[in-house]
């Protein structure tokens, strides 16, 4: 259950950074200004919220 809610935070953040460089609001790598990154963000940052809720619902059992 504690996996799951570190997980969960560490892939909402990794997903908001590549969705930030995707669409070209945070500057300075190569991933900057390429749309796929703010999908493959958009993508991670959801499986992030999922498994948030998931530990979430699985620790108040």
């Amino acid at each position: 259950m504690r996996i799951r809610l570190i997980l969960g935070v560490l892939f909402c953040l990794v997903g908001a950074v590549w969705i930030a460089q995707g669409t070209n609001v945070m500057h300075g790598s190569g991933m900057s200004g390429h749309g796929g990154w703010a999908v493959i963000g958009v993508v991670v940052f959801v499986l992030g919220v999922a498994l948030l809720l998931r530990g979430r619902r699985l620790g108040q059992r």
